[in-house]
């Protein structure tokens, strides 16, 4: 990947990227329930990150990212990592107790979540009554979502439910870290290798109170562990950073709506999960919150 001009709004090739990457995510969800199937969820967590900080340095090395921690980043990366941490033990449980659609609804509220704590946080990112307004739908998006489980994936279905919600206010603490301290002044791809180096072990201590950490693995499943190491976290990511650099990322965060649609439906495709009506419902009141809260009027 090399350095390419920037350009001032998104055209047909970064449509197809952010489309794509949105995709990439969603099938990810899958992936993690697949693998909670012969891995403990937490184990997962931390071996993945673990897995996955080689990939990400040698990609890095390759885009010709500058990874340093001589900038002033390194506590606040340490924080960040520990809020990755909080989300990923989360996420990973609640894969493992309630549905992937479910779990895609609630954890991809992330942007509203930030962008509630950036009208306290940054000025210039007060709410305004079109956010407010996406702020709300997506809360009642949410309420939906918890009020009613007509199919529970298990007898802790609702307690995964609202790990998956917990997991995207580490999600968002993890954004506002970035940018609100020193850890800013790290490019994306350094802020990442902060997130995993910090995770993996912390996620394997973790993991050894959690239980056994390998229950049935086969050779599937660890093809399926190595693509999201590798194929999600590392090449995944780093072609994200690289679009970000192109492309303006408001008219990019437009597009965050589309992992919980995607999410919602490849999970009825491949996992046979059902789309009731209260699942239909929550997926439209919290996708038109994201992107309400996202949408950015053009100068």
């Amino acid at each position: 990947m090399t350095a390419r001009q920037r350009k001032d709004r998104i055209d047909a090739t970064g449509a197809a990227l952010l489309v794509g990457f949105s995709l990439l995510l969603a099938v990810n969800q899958i992936l993690i329930k697949l693998v909670n199937a012969g891995m403990n969820p937490v184990f997962q967590a931390g071996l993945r990150s673990a897995a996955a900080i080689l990939p990400v340095i040698l990609f890095a090395r390759l885009a010709g990212w500058k990874l340093t921690i001589r900038d002033g980043s390194l506590w606040p990366g340490v924080l960040a990592g520990l809020f990755f941490s909080f989300e990923f033990v989360l996420l990973f449980q609640a894969l493992e107790w309630t549905s992937v659609s479910r779990t895609s609804i609630l954890f991809y509220t992330m942007p509203v979540w930030v962008a509630l704590a950036a009208h306290f946080f940054i000025p210039a990112e007060r709410l305004t009554p079109r956010r407010i307004a996406g702020l709300l739908l997506a809360v009642a998006g949410v309420v939906v979502a918890l009020a009613k489980d007509d199919h529970p994936a298990s007898e802790r279905a609702f307690v995964g439910d609202l790990m998956a919600l917990l997991a995207a206010t580490g999600w968002a603490a993890v954004g506002l870290t970035a940018r609100l301290t020193a850890l800013s002044r790290a490019n994306p791809a350094m802020q990442l290798v902060y997130q995993l180096v910090v995770s993996a072990p912390v996620l394997l201590l973790l993991a050894a109170f959690a239980g056994e950490p390998f229950r049935d693995m086969t050779p599937a499943l660890w093809g399926i562990f190595a693509f999201q190491a590798v194929g999600v976290v590392a090449a995944g990511f780093m072609l994200w950073f690289w679009v970000l650099s192109i492309y303006p990322a408001s008219d990019m965060a437009s597009f965050a709506f589309l992992t919980p649609v995607f999410g919602v439906a490849l999970a009825a495709l491949t996992l046979g999960e059902p789309l009731t009506e209260n699942v239909v419902a929550a997926l439209v009141l919290v996708g038109a919150g994201i992107w309400l809260v996202n949408r950015r009027p053009r100068a």
